[in-house]
C-alpha cells in the first residue's frame, strides 16, 4: 500500500489580488477541455458590462467549484431563515 505524503504549497498574495474585484454577474461557458467562467459587473440602467476577471477551469477543477458553490448556497439559505 502506498502511503500518502503530505505536501506543503507555499501560496503568494500580492496586495492588488488580495483587494478582489466586486462582481453582480456570472457567465459560465464550456468546451470538453475547460470551463470559462466570466465575472462582470453590470451597473443598474447601463446596457454595457464589463467583464472584472476571467477564470478558466479544467473540467476536474470545475467539478470542485461547483461543490464549493452548492456549499456556499445551502449555508446562505441556513443563514437567511433566521
Amino acid at each position: 500500500m502506498e502511503e500518502k505524503r503530505e505536501q506543503k504549497l507555499d501560496i503568494e498574495l500580492n496586495a492588488e489580488i488580495a483587494q478582489g474585484v466586486y462582481s453582480n454577474f456570472q457567465i459560465v461557458q464550456h468546451s470538453p477541455s475547460e470551463f470559462v467562467v466570466d465575472f462582470l459587473q453590470v451597473m443598474p440602467g447601463v446596457p454595457k458590462a464589463q467583464v472584472r476577471s476571467r477564470i478558466i477551469l479544467a473540467p476536474m477543477h470545475a467539478k470542485n467549484f461547483y461543490t464549493l458553490c452548492k456549499i456556499i448556497y445551502l449555508v446562505m439559505k441556513r443563514l437567511m431563515v433566521k
